[in-house]
């Protein structure tokens, strides 16, 4: 009867241990997989935040009317340069670098030989204009630079024509328009895109009367 049991064997205690040790840094390989995921996912959701916040601060708004000129006998019925003011939407809000590509010397468009971060579009049913020309001047207080800060105003002039200080004249190619085609009942679109943040969007039709000067509010 001794030998019966002979050939089977038992699991030791050094055995049991091992199986225990395995289990444990099995667990441990899997519980650091799912933390590490838990924060690449929160870091994502904090960037995605932050980019949110970053977007929200570096907000523009217009401030008061959208005012479009019309041009001389050159560029007859016509638009040729649309103005607004834009300030920061945001209290405490980011600058937003507002560098223009033109100038006016002596009272003539000029480019100012400088790069512009923030892009201008102009969009109509004939034609995209990805950036315009434009100038920039300031209603009030400002500090020494092209920045919009908190409390600043900012002048958007946009330039759909030539102007030499005396005549207006239609452009051959981007950043102007080629043709005379801002007339009555005109949809566009002017698209303000800084470096960084929303996007400001200004829709405006013509009236079905063009004055030397016309509130397209």
């Amino acid at each position: 009867m001794r030998n019966i049991h002979r050939n089977e064997k038992g699991i030791t205690g050094l055995e049991t241990a091992i199986i225990l040790i395995a289990f444990v840094v099995v667990a441990s390989v899997f519980a650091y997989t799912a933390l590490s995921a838990g924060l690449f996912a929160t870091q994502k959701s904090q960037e995605a935040v932050y980019a949110g916040i970053q977007e929200t601060q570096s907000t523009m708004e217009v401030r008061g009317d959208v005012i479009a000129y019309k041009g001389d006998a050159n560029i007859s019925s016509t638009i040729g340069k649309v103005e607004f003011t834009v300030t920061n939407a945001m209290k405490n809000g980011q600058a937003i670098n507002l560098t223009p590509p033109y100038a006016l010397a002596d009272g003539a468009l000029v480019s100012s030989g400088l790069q512009n971060p923030t892009q201008i579009a102009y969009t109509d049913m004939n034609v995209t204009i990805a950036n315009a020309a434009w100038t920039l001047s300031w209603a009030g207080k400002r500090s020494d630079d092209y920045l919009l800060e908190d409390n600043e105003k900012a002048i958007i002039t946009v330039w759909l024509h030539t102007y030499d200080g005396a005549d207006w004249a239609a452009g051959s190619n981007p950043p102007f328009l080629a043709a005379n085609n801002v007339d009555t009942y005109h949809t566009f679109t002017l698209e303000v895109k800084p470096p960084q943040g929303a996007v400001l969007n200004i829709e405006r039709t013509t009236p079905a009367v063009l004055d030397t000067v016309v509130n397209l509010n």
